[in-house]
């Protein structure tokens, strides 16, 4: 027996049903990697940053999300270079979807219950969406923002209902908008943490931190 479309379960009905030791025989998620390309570059290499963006409240099933993250990656990989962009798929699928088998060979009535004992079996796993939420984000220079729009319109085709590409005005991944970040990068003030930046404010304690990054307001 084939899996089941995502038709059937699109729609956000009843609680959230995690996996736990409660639920058991969950299938793995087809999606394992969440971040490809260049994820270890710091923050400062890539100032743009695009968004493919959720408008519909639904379940985007684990199949869908790797299938859009490929779709991406290739794209990007062949068009602008595999070493500028880095890609982000930022919704995990931790909600588990039920079947209730029913045998359809022959004589299978003599064997069947119908709707007596309907609670199914987990059949696998997907991610619950709401309007407004970020899907999938990738970073990259300015040049590339292009290439980046037409890989997202490419993966839009991998999920069901709508969605939006958006152009970040932050830079990259970080919470600040451009400008801001060139300010306090000139002023010092940024304190590199991997993919993004933290600003060092005045607040804790003078013993952890160096003359350099010492402020008063």
């Amino acid at each position: 027996m084939g899996r089941r479309p995502a038709r059937c379960y699109r729609q956000i009905k009843n609680k959230p049903y995690p996996k736990s030791r409660y639920c058991r025989g969950v299938p793995d998620p087809k999606i394992r990697i969440y971040d490809v390309g260049m994820k270890k570059y710091p923050s400062e290499i890539f100032p743009a940053c695009v968004h493919l963006v959720s408008w519909e409240k639904e379940n985007v099933g684990s199949e869908a999300l790797e299938a859009a993250r490929i779709a991406c990656n290739k794209y990007m990989t062949v068009n602008s270079g595999k070493e500028t962009f880095h890609l982000r798929i930022r919704c995990k699928p931790f909600h588990v979807l039920r079947i209730n088998k029913m045998l359809s060979c022959a004589g299978a009535d003599r064997l069947q219950t119908g709707m007596r004992g309907a609670y199914g079996k987990p059949l696998g796993v997907c991610a619950r969406v709401g309007i407004g939420q970020i899907l999938m984000s990738l970073r990259c220079k300015e040049g590339a923002v292009p290439k980046a729009i037409e890989s997202f319109r490419r993966a839009k085709f991998k999920f069901p209902g709508r969605q939006k590409i958006v152009i970040s005005k932050k830079w990259g991944f970080t919470a600040f908008k451009k400008d801001e970040y060139l300010e306090l990068k000139q002023e010092g003030r940024l304190c590199a943490q991997g993919v993004h930046s933290e600003k060092y404010d005045t607040k804790g304690p003078l013993s952890a931190r160096t003359a350099e990054t010492v402020f008063e307001k």
